[in-house]
C-alpha cells in the first residue's frame, strides 16, 4: 500500500524524469539486457537502438507518477500496454527482473543523494502498485483466450499454409493450427504475436491480423524493413509447411460499433488492421470512406481487394494517394494535407481510425483536429511500443 509520504516522494521526482527520463530508461535497458538475458526475446533490438524503447518507457514512467494517486487519468495508456505485454507473453515472474533493474538504475543515474533509502523505498512500492495492476489486467486476458472458442494460453504451433506477395515490400503468411483445431475470433484491429528462433536466438514480434476472423487461419502481411531482423526472416527464410509458434490475439484499437460515418485512412503497410475493419463495414452496411496513402503502386498491397469490396459496398468510397508519380493511378500525388482530407472526408462528425508509422500519425492527428473531427472519435495506433502512443 502507498502511504502518503510514498506518494509525495514519488511525484517529487517528475521534473526530474522530465529532464532525463530517456537516460535513465536506457541505462535501465542496459542493466537488464545484459545481465538476464531471459528477457531479451520480449524487446526488439531495432527499437532499442532507435532509442523509441527508451524514449516509450519513459515517457510511461513519467505519466505514471504525474498520475499516481489517480490512475484513471492515465486513460488508454494501461490499456494500450497491457495488450501489447499480452501479445509478447509477459509472464508474472518476469515483473521482479523489471523492478531490480528499475530501482538500480535510479539510484544509479540520479545518485544516493538524490536517489535516496526513502525515495528507493517509494518507488519499490509504487512499482508494486503498478506491477500488480499490470499482471491482473494480463492474467484477465490470458483466462479469457484460453476460455473463448478456438483459444488457447501460451504459445501454439500453426503452420504457414500459404505465403502470398502483396507488394514489392509486403508478403502475406495464411497460418493455420497444426492441430487441426478452430481459431478464436478476433475484433477487426487487432494483432498476433509471433515466437521465432532467428540465428539461435529466440525473438518475438507482433503483427496486425490482415484478413477479417474466419475461425479456421489467421493471416499477417509482412512489410519487408531494410536490415529488419525478423521481417526479412519471414521473407526469405519461412516457406510454405514451416511452423511457427503464435500467441493468441491481442490489440485495444478495434472497430467500435456505432451508426457515424467511418474513415479509414492507413500509411504503408498500416493498411493492414484497416482490412478487416473494412470489411466488418461492409457487413453492417455503414458508410465508410477507405484513405490509403502510399510511396508508390509498386508498394501499395491489397488495392484489388479494396477495389473489389468497395464496388460491391454501395456506401464505400475509396481514395489513394502516392508520393511518386508511375504506371499505377491514384487520386492524388503528395503526402497527407489539409487540403486533400477536406475534400476526401464525408464530413466532420465521423469515427476516424488511423494507422502508419509516427510522422505519418501525427501529420493525420493534426489535421483531423484542424479539420474539426472531435477528439474522441479519433483512433489510432502507432507501430512500436506503447508508451509511445501517447505521443501524437
Amino acid at each position: 500500500m502507498l502511504s502518503e509520504q510514498h506518494l509525495d516522494l514519488v511525484k517529487a521526482t517528475v521534473p526530474l524524469l522530465e529532464a532525463g527520463g530517456e537516460v535513465l530508461t536506457r541505462h535501465f535497458y542496459g542493466i537488464m539486457l545484459d545481465e538476464y538475458p531471459q528477457v531479451r526475446p520480449l524487446f526488439n533490438q531495432a527499437h532499442q537502438a532507435s532509442g523509441a524503447q527508451p524514449r516509450a518507457l519513459a515517457n510511461g514512467i513519467l505519466q505514471y507518477a504525474r498520475h499516481i494517486d489517480h490512475l484513471e487519468a492515465l486513460g488508454p495508456l494501461v490499456g494500450q500496454i497491457v495488450n501489447k505485454h499480452v501479445s509478447l507473453q509477459v509472464l508474472p515472474e518476469q515483473y521482479p527482473i523489471v523492478g531490480t533493474c528499475l530501482l538500480r538504475a535510479i539510484r544509479e543515474v540520479l545518485g544516493a543523494e538524490v536517489a535516496t533509502d526513502a525515495v528507493i523505498d517509494a518507488w519499490a512500492a509504487a512499482y508494486r502498485q503498478l506491477a500488480d495492476l499490470l499482471i491482473g489486467a494480463e492474467e484477465a486476458v490470458y483466462a479469457a483466450a484460453a476460455a473463448a472458442p478456438g483459444g488457447w494460453r501460451g504459445s501454439r504451433p500453426f503452420q504457414v499454409a500459404r505465403k502470398v506477395v502483396e507488394s514489392d515490400e509486403i508478403v502475406s503468411l495464411y497460418l493455420q493450427p497444426a492441430d487441426g483445431g478452430p481459431v478464436m475470433a478476433f475484433q477487426p484491429g487487432q494483432y498476433i504475436g509471433l515466437k521465432l528462433t532467428v540465428g539461435g536466438q529466440e525473438v518475438r514480434r507482433n503483427y496486425s491480423l490482415s484478413a477479417p476472423p474466419n475461425g479456421a487461419t489467421y493471416r499477417i502481411s509482412v512489410k519487408r524493413e531494410p536490415g529488419g531482423v525478423v521481417s526479412n526472416f519471414l521473407h526469405d527464410a519461412v516457406a510454405t509447411g514451416a511452423t511457427l509458434e503464435l500467441f493468441p490475439p491481442a490489440g485495444d484499437l478495434v472497430l467500435q460499433p456505432g451508426s457515424r460515418p467511418l474513415v479509414l485512412i492507413s500509411g504503408g503497410v498500416g493498411i493492414t488492421p484497416t482490412l478487416p475493419m473494412l470489411h466488418a463495414a461492409h457487413e453492417q452496411g455503414r458508410p465508410v470512406t477507405f484513405l490509403h496513402f502510399a510511396r508508390s503502386g509498386r508498394v501499395h498491397a491489397f488495392r484489388d481487394w479494396v477495389d473489389d469490396l468497395v464496388a460491391r459496398h454501395a456506401q464505400a468510397r475509396r481514395f489513394y494517394c502516392y508520393e511518386e508519380e508511375g504506371a499505377m493511378p491514384a487520386d492524388a500525388h503528395g503526402r497527407p494535407s489539409v487540403e486533400l482530407l477536406e475534400r476526401w472526408l464525408p464530413a466532420r462528425d465521423v469515427d476516424a481510425y488511423f494507422v502508419g508509422p509516427p510522422p505519418f500519425m501525427g501529420a493525420v492527428k493534426r489535421i483531423l483536429s484542424d479539420l474539426g473531427v472531435p477528439a474522441g472519435q479519433m483512433h489510432w495506433e502507432f507501430f512500436g511500443p506503447a508508451a509511445a502512443l501517447q505521443e501524437a
